[in-house]
């Protein structure tokens, strides 16, 4: 196992700065920083070199699939949770996979391309792989919010400000939409990297640049890709990493949610059609911090009747991109 690697205040600075303006030109990032545009570019570099960050695009569940995300959770055979978690990250439909305790053993999503792959992946594929003892699933009927809108907290409001005026404005998608073959090629470059230029696009798309800008302005301002970073939080100061699956009564669901969305730990929240009623997964500096959330801040919650958690232990795939010790791997 690799050393856990250390990120200085330079970089945790940088990334705060790209949480808020991922695609931002790095002489801005600079001057925001206080830094010059050169030592701004060698650290982004760095970091990038040693897999522990990327700007990727996150895409809006329309031009992925037919239907909504669920959540699984996995009871395994006593020792199998990491051969487990390994089938799981091979299925191209699982963006996330972590070994977990609690709850269950296993806990992943699935996102399939069509609703009768998904039905498979629950009935056939995840019940079939060798050491799984049980599984049962969430279906997400809506996101609270997303990971992109978690953020680390260590800018000024005057950076954070000058931030996002550089921001790419963005609509919040319309809904399912038809989707040119151009849009869904520069989709996936965009995937991949979150700061690809108009350039970078029409090379890859084989059209024009000014197409490319047009064609990478829409689809940003449309909110179809999102890009951001990512990086594991446990580089970032937040090692705890929790999901916490709500039982609430149906009039308090939404004030549920919209609270949950609220909170400091939140990385994504989503009401869900299953067991529970809503879904947190949240990161934390430490124990203390999920304690709170879980005597404190439910507690406060009207309606709530139970939760049960699952605390992450490894995670080996988050939004499709396999990990190995935190560090991004290699796609494919």
């Amino acid at each position: 196992m690799e050393e856990t690697p250390r990120l200085d205040d330079a970089d945790l600075d940088l990334v705060a700065a790209l949480q808020v303006a991922p695609r931002a030109p790095l002489s801005a990032l600079a001057e925001v920083l206080g830094a010059s545009a050169s030592t701004v570019g060698r650290r982004l570099a760095r970091l990038e070199d040693e897999r522990l960050l990327r700007v990727i695009g996150q895409v809006d569940w329309p031009m992925l699939a037919e239907g909504h995300p669920l959540h699984v959770w996995v009871a395994t055979d006593p020792g199998r949770a990491r051969e487990v978690a390994r089938h799981l990250a091979e299925l191209p439909e699982v963006p996330f996979v972590a070994t977990t305790t609690g709850r269950s053993d296993v806990y992943c999503s699935i996102h399939a391309a069509r609703r009768d792959r998904a039905r498979e992946l629950l009935m056939t594929s995840v019940p079939s792989v060798p050491g799984v003892r049980s599984a049962h699933s969430d279906l997400v009927l809506r996101a609270a919010t997303k990971s992109d809108a978690w953020r680390l907290h260590r800018l000024g409001e005057d950076q954070v400000a000058a931030l996002r005026e550089l921001a790419d404005p963005r609509d919040e998608p319309a809904g399912a939409a038809e989707f040119s073959a151009d849009e869904l090629r520069a989709v996936e470059l965009l995937r991949h990297d979150g700061r690809a230029s108009a350039a970078e696009v029409a090379r890859a798309v084989g059209i024009s640049q000014p197409t490319a800008y047009r064609l990478l302005q829409s689809l940003l301002r449309r909110g179809l890709v999102r890009p951001r970073v990512e990086i594991e939080p446990g580089f970032l100061g937040y090692p705890l990493e929790a999901v916490v699956a709500v039982r609430a009564a149906p009039g308090a669901v939404q004030e549920v949610a919209d609270a949950l969305s609220r909170h400091p730990s939140a990385r994504y929240v989503s009401v869900v059609a299953g067991t529970s009623a809503v879904i947190h997964h949240g990161v934390f500096r430490d124990e203390d911090g999920l304690a709170g959330l879980l005597t404190s801040d439910l507690a406060n919650l009207p309606g709530i009747t139970a939760c049960e958690v699952s605390v992450v232990l490894d995670v080996l795939r988050r939004y499709w991109i396999a990990r190995e010790d935190g560090r991004l791997l290699p796609d494919g």
